[in-house]
């Protein structure tokens, strides 16, 4: 996960990085060169946490068009030396989602700029994905010969042709070049053959059909796998987890609950977590104890699992582990787990998680957003000053999603002030929350947002759903 660098919160810069609705806002009201700049190295130097997940194209994409930016900084950005050197996605794929996005509102210097980059940029593929949803048949034909090129003749060349043309994200050049181009016609009939027996290929090292089989398969992710990452250790816990539920049986309970105490990291870790789907007796014991574990892995593995349970049994503990005035990490965990499936009376407790998560760690990390979304949930009204703190100052445009959705269930004044602002968000989501809980009434700049959104071809099916709907609901 890339860790960029963030700006204040009260910068331009930095509302513009966030995706808040306020950094167009203040882009607009702000000096034509400051509202360039600081959208130009957004839009160079990603700033999401998670560029898979979050959105920035459309929003960027907007401020361009009203400030009347020049693309010569992403022009110089896509063909500078460093892209013969750099070949991660993360460095050019927001850039091209923007040229996307601008090249359909008919800014055809975005068009040209992709078209360019397709031919001779390293993350090639990403600009042909734009271009395949908007080009026209004769435009894409010209760009077969300089992609093709990049595949030469012979075994590997084709292979390599096969596994492009089978991980395409948009099939359309593809097929298209295939009506002319015989390599590119046997791989596309090929490239389904190839993840089929891919498919087949893949090693058997199944387990034994028994518990004690089992559970010496699941430490082999301890014992042989040192050097694997966590999310290789919980694969092969959680294929272990879910063989014990095929073969063990109340004659193996003693083992399972011997190994949940001792075992070796990946045995135990499967143990407990059956024991845990089953609601067994021991379970919430044996994880307190595996919590505590100096085994980095076991311990986290089992404040991953109460997190996961839902059983009366583990609630009950939960509440008592949940109330520890250290708030160490099974209490954390704890009122993860309340946020989830506590009832009203749990939400002081989530309330008090949220505010030590604040203030030992910011307003960003992963398992806030559970906090945040409990909030809501459980209508803690004492919530909502942290809730607006996260809203704020958070990073990442998913977990301010999730505040504004929890305000929207326990503010009072989110209609008339955080709601407005969402109808600028980076996130669909929010800019749908907000169209269906701002008030319109006395504040012109709404009715206009929501009209303009509404006449916005950029915009999202479910966006322009809400939006229209409370137009015509006045």
């Amino acid at each position: 996960m890339f860790e960029p660098a963030i700006a204040p919160s009260a910068s331009l810069l930095g509302l513009l990085q966030r995706g808040r609705g306020d950094g167009t806002l203040h882009a607009l009201a702000a000096e034509r060169s400051d509202a360039l700049a600081a959208l130009e190295e957004c839009v160079t130097s990603d700033p999401r946490r998670d560029w898979q997940v979050e959105n920035r194209s459309l929003y960027y994409a907007r401020l361009f068009m009203e400030l009347e930016a020049p693309l010569q900084g992403l022009e110089d950005h896509l063909f500078c030396a460093e892209d013969l050197l750099d070949d991660e996605e993360s460095r050019t794929g927001l850039t091209l989602a923007v040229l996307g996005r601008l090249a359909g509102y008919g800014r055809h210097e975005a068009l040209l700029l992709l078209r360019r980059y397709a031919a001779a940029g390293s993350n090639w593929a990403w600009a042909l994905d734009e271009l395949a949803v908007r080009e026209d048949d004769a435009a894409l034909a010209a760009l077969a010969e300089p992609v093709l090129a990049r595949f030469p003749e012979g075994p590997e060349g084709d292979a390599a042709l096969r596994a492009t043309v089978r991980d395409a994200y948009e099939p359309r050049p593809w097929h298209l070049w295939a009506q002319t181009h015989p390599r590119v016609a046997a791989a596309t009939e090929q490239a389904p053959f190839d993840l089929w027996q891919r498919q087949l290929d893949r090693p058997g090292n199944a387990p034994a059909w028994s518990t004690p089989a089992v559970l010496a398969w699941a430490d082999a992710a301890s014992s042989t796998g040192r050097g694997a990452s966590p999310e290789q250790f919980e694969r092969r816990v959680g294929a272990a987890v879910r063989c014990l539920a095929a073969v063990a049986g109340p004659e193996d309970r003693p083992l399972l609950r011997q190994t949940a105490r001792e075992g070796q990291d990946g045995a135990r870790c499967a143990a407990l977590r059956h024991l845990a789907d089953h609601d067994d007796e021991s379970a919430p014991d044996l994880l307190e104890l595996a919590a505590a574990d100096l085994s980095r892995q076991t311990a986290d593995y089992a404040l991953g699992t109460l997190c996961r349970v839902r059983t009366p049994r583990f609630l009950a503990r939960a509440r008592i582990w949940a109330a520890d005035p250290e708030g160490g990490p099974l209490a954390d965990a704890s009122a993860r787990l309340l946020a989830c499936a506590g009832v009203a009376a749990d939400a002081p407790a989530v309330v008090a998680a949220l505010h030590r998560w604040i203030y030992r760690q910011g307003a960003d990390g992963d398992g806030l957003a559970v906090l945040v979304e409990g909030v809501g949930r459980l209508a803690a009204a004492t919530g909502v000053t942290a809730l607006r703190h996260v809203y704020a100052e958070t990073s990442c445009s998913q977990l301010r999603g999730s505040a504004a959705r929890s305000l929207a269930a326990v503010d009072p004044c989110f209609p008339t002030g955080a709601a407005v602002e969402c109808l600028w968000d980076c996130e669909e989501t929010t800019r749908e929350l907000a169209a269906r809980h701002v008030f319109t009434k006395g504040d012109g700049r709404v009715l206009d947002r929501l009209r303009r959104m509404a006449a916005d071809p950029g915009e999202e099916a479910e966006v322009h759903a809400a939006v229209r709907g409370r137009l015509s609901g006045g």
